[in-house]
């Protein structure tokens, strides 16, 4: 059953090769998981890593991506992705919950929960999407704090702790590139700098701050769709696509209850939906067989 009901690669073997992916000289791409099966399409297709948003998880429960959810329900949600991927999982964080004491536990909780890292931002909380308007961000001292506390709480050294910051929309790029530094003198291993508009902001971003980089190509944001292969070039260590998968789904989720209620039937849409096959391949339903013959013993046909 080694690598079915959970994942064959452990959380720090896991963590190890996310450190190493970093610092390899190609980009790692981390596409946001809504559940757990996006998980397992995400390691099966290709990419590098596994990206949970706390947007996208906020919004999956009906809520506005300020500050509402908790440690708790971040924690529980992250270890059933991180269960069922061989990919290190890197964790949005919002403000780690509280005060710098708050973001030490918030290490240990997501430590335990088995992912490879996660990343605390410096504004205060609670916090909002960071490419609206009208955020508000603590003093870097604050921050410093915050940082320092985590670090300190930190007992698997290859566990990352990343930076967020966002004033670069409220104080200027130079403001952020000095926020950065701190960030990463105060231990942050990777700083990932939030609502960059162009090119041309990433590359002054990366020409001035000597650690690694991760850039938010996030849609309908302030930033333009960068592809992975530009922000490789650029220098950038790691790329995430927060809320993609979230988009995707609900998009063709509209707009099939749609056609359901104006028709009275999804006949049209079958096409586009991911077969009963399909869905069985990517479950490995049939590998169960192989420790319990009870739990499958049928075929399906291509076609279901």
């Amino acid at each position: 059953m080694t690598g079915l009901i959970a994942a064959s690669t452990t959380p720090a073997d896991k963590r190890i090769a996310f450190r190493k992916s970093l610092e390899s000289g190609s980009i790692t791409r981390l596409p946001g998981a809504v559940n757990p099966l996006t998980a397992k399409l995400v390691q099966e297709i290709g990419f590098e890593g596994v990206y949970i948003s706390g947007g996208a998880f906020s919004a999956a429960l009906a809520l506005p991506d300020i500050g509402l959810t908790t440690l708790t329900e971040v924690t529980a949600h992250s270890a059933q992705i991180a269960r069922v991927t061989d990919l290190p999982v890197l964790v949005d964080a919002d403000t780690g919950f509280g005060e710098p004491m708050s973001a030490a536990r918030t290490i240990t909780v997501l430590e335990d929960a088995g992912v490879a890292g996660l990343h605390l931002e410096d504004q205060v909380n609670p916090k909002r999407c960071g490419h609206l308007d009208g955020k508000a961000i603590v003093g870097t001292d604050e921050m410093v704090r915050r940082l320092r506390a985590a670090v300190a709480a930190r007992r698997d050294p290859n566990f990352v702790i990343c930076a967020r910051t966002d004033a670069a929309g409220i104080e200027g790029i130079d403001s952020a590139i000095d926020r950065a530094k701190a960030y990463a003198d105060a231990g942050a291993d990777l700083i990932f700098t939030e609502a960059l508009h162009t090119a041309s902001d990433f590359e002054k971003f990366r020409a001035a701050v000597d650690v690694p980089l991760l850039a938010n190509m996030t849609e309908f944001g302030k930033s333009q769709l960068i592809p992975a292969q530009v922000l490789d070039k650029i220098g950038y260590n790691a790329v995430i696509y927060p809320v993609t998968t979230l988009r995707l789904a609900m998009g063709a989720i509209e707009k099939g209850l749609r056609v359901i209620h104006e028709e009275g039937t999804q006949e049209t849409l079958v096409d586009e939906m991911q077969t009963r096959s399909r869905l069985y391949e990517l479950l490995e339903y049939e590998r169960y067989n192989e420790f319990d013959s009870g739990i499958f013993n049928f075929t399906l046909s291509t076609k279901q």
